[in-house]
């Protein structure tokens, strides 16, 4: 704010009010401003959400079998045929919507989902491990 407009200001409170209001607004101005973009989780780390996630082992591998030939461990791995994205594969990707709105990007988000789409229709990972075992797809 110019010195000349503090100038202009009857009183002493009204100028206090107006900087006050220009440092709020600036204040807003700054907090409002758009994150940085969520950069997805490296291998190593999508696998520590995981095993974080699913503390029984023989559940833990048979999620971490099915993912490493899913996707590889790449939150943003995109099938080019079919479209199915992700660690598990969904398809549609924005299926995992369902499990939270930072699908794209989230490893935890897309573990929680794959783990309740195991869960559903196979009973558990190792249900959808033996049957992707057995077909070459879950």
């Amino acid at each position: 704010m110019s010195v000349s407009v503090v100038r202009r200001i009857a009183s002493p409170k009204k100028a206090l009010t107006t900087v006050a209001l220009a440092a709020a607004t600036a204040g807003l101005a700054m907090t409002a401003a758009p994150a940085h973009a969520a950069t997805p989780a490296s291998p190593s780390k999508a696998q520590a959400i995981a095993h974080r996630m699913i503390p029984d082992a023989a559940q833990y591998n048979a999620f971490s079998h099915i993912v490493k030939h899913e996707s590889n461990w790449d939150v943003d791995a995109t099938n080019a045929s079919s479209g199915a994205y992700g660690l598990v594969q969904a398809l549609p990707g924005s299926k995992m919507a369902s499990a939270g709105s930072d699908w794209k990007t989230n490893a935890q988000t897309q573990i929680k989902w794959g783990l309740d789409y195991m869960n559903s229709r196979y009973g558990s990972p190792v249900g959808a491990w033996n049957f992707w075992q057995a077909n070459g797809w879950y």
